[in-house]
């Protein structure tokens, strides 16, 4: 292999990076399952010529290989030993056909991205897994994912089209040209002529069709999609259906063609609850004829867990009280429909059988968002509420099986016996009761022998159990590990034989994935189990609940270059576990890639279903990191403010006249003098100074009193508006701060400012850079200042940057006792919700015109997400524009107050694909580009300007100016 070898570790060939450095292959190592391998090496492809070059070089090494798309796969698939193959990082493209009915995908790239691409058609992806925030194509197409309404005909395997496939010696087939099956007949024809004698093999037995239409008849992941050889002729297309749940065992998908359904946008839900399981199973046939999306099933164990979790309907919490929940068992059932009149029949259906259902509590059909999400969370809340309550080192282990729906009833009844019988009292059953599919969770402690023995028993065990009542041992996850000595017994001799000749007809070295699907080891599910460990220190009560499900990756800004969330925790543990050797490399690594690179946006929290935010551990560890000395300098900091702005200011309208060349170089030799995490990269686009912030009141237009209290970021001093933001209006962007208070003016609207702004800040720096002191100084400050402007909490605090907004929100966290309590009095809203609920309404109450622009790009920021003031911002852009986008692929821009300056590869990488979606949007439209691009927050419009190259301004710019 051609490359350079690193003081990393790392090497680069054509089209891939191989990494071999102890944090990659660590970090690597941790999935979504309760394994635990850790790679030789791990490769990062750029391309499909580099996955082909990959291959050959682990087949030159005897590498085994796996491919990791989003690692939520949970049997064990997504870990390998050998060489463990990103193809995550850069397969994330999503193209769209036909009106939306076809969509062409990337392995990398999220269900949730693919949808909202679609959703601009009113189209889906039939597969709908709950991880669909963060599993990828690449995992849906491997595992044949399904879903809670996907059933059995709206699957992976019922909607692929064609894909693009690359096999263990290299060969690339395109499953959907016209030519496929003949190239395949010439590139391998041991393959071809194998797969057709296969096909005879299985279609010539009338004993083996029967059980391949009977098994594949329910929701079935169980080893290979063998069904394929009944459902088609041509070798090639039984080569694309056999590729379907093969968990990358006989090859890869290079893309994939998916043929779409339709968005049902209008739903009405349900909760039944009934006093026994027999009566929540016997209402199945007749709720399931009155055309429902889902039936969710949860048993009594589920619904005391449920019960106990403030935030559920109150009709969920009422079943605790009295007597409390013994046998009861609950159906949550979904109607969805393209429009209200659709829907319509299918309530009036819906109204019928449930006036027919003996139920403990009334049910009543809902439209209304909250009550369906308070319904919801119902469900969605079990894995969250038992996984975050699990003893110390025990495993969060959730399973799935299938059986018949007739026989539901028996097996629910008989895994509660052996739950018991095990000791497993925790235990919680939920599933999709459509389609006979369960789900349970329990959580051993695989590091204890004992436990392991008891643990391998209960396995035999539900083995008899669910082959017992005629079912399969995975509906949904995937064989993995989990399963695969299980495989032969499922199926018989037959048609295990006809798998085993599929594997050494794709693999006939069994370099992919081995151990994985097919094994002739009996314990491989007892093998390389990860055993959970504590981070220990300060770092435990936050981070040691963590399942590793990965859900907090896709939105991660580092999540491409250095490492993510989940690989930041799971590191945590291993260094309080690490021999001496591999704790002092892992913690000089860590420093960069798991505390530097770390925005500390804190958008994982947002996505994390046991509620870690990794970015509060991260600022945690600087601050430790930060010696007295710098504790002490960030309060007189603090103390000293306003002065500190105006040197800043000084800095920055010098470097804006000396030459860029000579700044840049200055800057690089303090980087590399005092470091990279203190000084900051000074580039040509960075910003001379701002207006001063203004420090008088605004009138209201009838002399009355001011209707909001105006705190204004430093920011906005810090950093000039944008100089070509606004081409299509005469004049340049003048700063959030003057479009807000000129808007105000507009609207008639009074505002306060309180006294002594210039020195006044809300603390981020503060927070972000760890130091404690500092932030609980300004945080008083900021608290007397606001108090007094406010008439004691009387006024509403406005903030023209959402960061800044965010900032304020979170204050009470640096402050104690009473002044905790009265910051938490104060009612803090970002400027955009202000617009949107006082602003816009009295311009039209004033007939003041809004000059509108066609097509305007939007780019919510993090802090936008915490505030929960998307829509806001959204609807403040569509105030002004005919149409505003949000890019599909949008996310946290990685600048983070100064870390785009410090660590510009951080906000290149968190950019790089909402910046390529923006692109791909302007090569749509006639002139090239959007009428304007906008966000809420500077530095963020400085990250998006850097990355697309076009000047982004803050949107209430752009509605000042349209309001001229």
């Amino acid at each position: 292999m051609t490359g350079r070898d690193t003081s990393r570790g790392a090497a680069r060939a054509d089209g891939y990076e191989l990494r071999t450095d102890l944090l990659t292959r660590v970090a690597h190592a941790h999935d979504a399952s309760h394994y635990l391998l850790r790679p030789e090496v791990v490769v990062r492809a750029h391309d499909v010529d580099g996955v082909v070059a990959a291959m050959r070089e682990a087949s030159r090494r005897g590498l085994a290989v796996t491919f990791r798309s989003g690692g939520t796969s949970l049997s064990g698939q997504a870990s390998g030993a050998g060489m463990l193959v990103d193809t995550r990082t850069r397969f994330a493209r999503v193209e769209v056909f036909d009106g939306g009915d076809r969509v062409r995908c990337q392995p990398g790239a999220t269900l949730r991205l693919v949808n909202g691409h679609l959703a601009r058609h009113g189209r889906r992806l039939g597969p709908d897994p709950a991880s669909e925030i963060a599993c990828t194509v690449g995992g849906v197409v491997a595992n044949n994912s399904s879903g809670m309404s996907s059933g059995t005909t709206r699957t992976a395997y019922r909607t692929v089209e064609a894909m693009t496939v690359v096999l263990p010696g290299g060969t690339v087939v395109d499953t959907g040209a016209p030519d496929a099956d003949a190239r395949l007949a010439v590139l391998e024809p041991d393959l071809h002529r194998g797969l057709a004698e296969l096909r005879d093999r299985v279609r010539g037995s009338a004993t083996m069709c029967a059980e391949v239409q009977r098994q594949f008849a329910m929701k079935n992941t169980m080893g290979y999609s063998v069904n394929a050889l009944l459902d088609h002729d041509s070798p090639v297309k039984i080569l694309e259906h056999l590729m379907i749940g093969s968990e990358g065992t006989l090859g890869w998908v290079a893309d994939v063609t998916f043929r779409t359904v339709p968005l049902l946008t209008k739903v009405a839900t349900t909760l039944l609850v009934f006093d026994s399981l027999e009566r929540a199973t016997d209402a199945l046939v007749p709720l399931g004829a009155s055309g429902p999306e889902a039936i969710e099933l949860m048993d009594a164990a589920s619904l005391r867990v449920a019960a106990a979790d403030p935030k559920a309907d109150a009709s969920m919490r009422s079943l605790a009280e009295g007597a409390g929940i013994t046998g009861q068992t609950a159906l949550l059932v979904e109607y969805r429909a393209g429009t209200d009149d659709a829907l319509a029949p299918l309530q009036d259906a819906a109204r019928a059988v449930v006036d027919g259902l003996r139920l403990e509590l009334p049910a009543a059909l809902t439209t209304d968002t909250a009550t369906r999400e308070r319904l919801w969370r119902v469900r969605k809340g079990l894995y969250t509420a038992v996984a975050g309550a699990r003893p110390a080192g025990a495993t969060a282990l959730l399973e799935d099986v299938v059986v018949p729906v007739p026989d539901l009833t028996a097996t629910v009844r008989d895994l509660g016996g052996l739950f018991a019988r095990h000791g497993y009292d925790d235990a919680v059953t939920f599933g999709h009761a459509k389609d006979g599919n369960l789900h349970f969770m329990i959580t051993p402690r695989l590091g204890d022998a004992a436990e392991l023995d008891r643990y391998a028993a209960f396995s035999d065990d539900l083995v008899d159990l669910v082959l017992g009542h005629g079912g399969s041992l995975k509906a949904e996850h995937g064989t993995g590990r989990i399963m695969a000595p299980f495989v032969r017994r499922q199926y018989g001799d037959d048609l295990y034989a006809v798998m085993r000749r599929v594997k050494d007809l794709f693999d006939p070295r069994g370099l992919l994935n081995p151990g994985v699907v097919i094994t002739d080891d009996p314990h491989e599910h007892l093998r390389d189990l990860k055993v959970e460990a504590s981070a220990g220190g300060e770092d435990a009560p936050l981070v040691d609940r963590c399942v590793e499900c990965g859900y907090c990756e896709p939105g991660c800004p580092s999540r491409t270059v250095t490492t993510t969330p989940r690989q930041r925790i799971a590191l945590l543990k291993e260094l309080a576990v690490a021999p001496e050797g591999e704790r002092e490399e892992l913690q000089q690594a860590y420093r960069y890639w798991g505390v530097q690179t770390c925005a500390a946006d804190s958008m994982c929290v947002e996505a994390c279903p046991v509620g870690i935010d990794t970015g509060v551990v991260m600022k945690g560890h600087r601050a430790r990191s930060n010696p007295p000395v710098v504790q002490k300098g960030g309060e007189a900091l603090a103390g000293s403010w306003g002065p500190v702005v105006d040197v800043l200011r000084g800095a920055l309208g010098v470097a804006a006249k000396v030459p860029t060349p000579v700044v840049r170089v200055a800057s690089e030799v303090a980087r590399g003098v005092v470091g990279t995490d203190v000084v900051p990269r000074a580039d040509a686009d960075l910003p001379g100074p701002g207006l001063r912030r203004e420090a008088d009141d605004l009138p209201a237009a009838d002399g009355g009193a001011p209707r909001a209290v105006l705190f204004s970021s430093c920011m906005g001093e810090l950093f000039a508006p944008a100089p070509r933001g606004l081409p299509d209006f005469d004049g340049s962007a003048v700063g959030a701060e003057y479009a807000f208070r000129v808007l105000c003016e507009r609207a008639g609207i009074g505002l306060a400012v309180p006294e002594g702004i210039g020195g006044l800040c809300c603390g981020t720096p503060w927070v972000s850079k760890g130091l404690p002191g500092g932030a609980a100084r300004m945080a008083r400050q900021v608290l007397d200042a606001l108090w007094t402007a406010t008439r004691g909490g009387e006024l509403p605090v406005v903030c023209d940057a959402s960061s800044c907004t965010h900032g304020l929100v979170e204050t009470p966290h640096h402050l104690s006792g009473e002044d905790a309590e009265r910051f938490a009095r104060l009612r803090i809203v970002d400027a955009v919700t202000f617009v949107r609920t006082d602003v816009l309404p009295a311009l039209a109450d004033r007939g003041v015109d809004v000059e509108r622009q066609g097509r305007v790009v939007v780019h919510p920021t993090c802090a936008t997400v915490h505030l929960g003031a998307v829509d806001d911002l959204r609807a403040v852009a569509a105030a002004v524009a005919d149409d505003a986008v949000v890019p599909a692929a949008w996310g946290c821009c990685g600048f983070a107050g100064d870390r785009g300056m410090l660590h510009p590869e951080l906000t290149a990488a968190a950019t790089h694909a909402e910046a390529a979606d923006v692109a791909a949007g302007e090569r749509e439209l006639p002139g090239g580009r959007y009428d304007a691009y906008v966000s809420n927050n500077r530095t963020c419009e400085m990250g998006m300007a850097r990355a697309t190259g076009r000047d982004y301004v803050h949107v209430l710019e752009l509605l000042e100016a349209a309001t001229r």
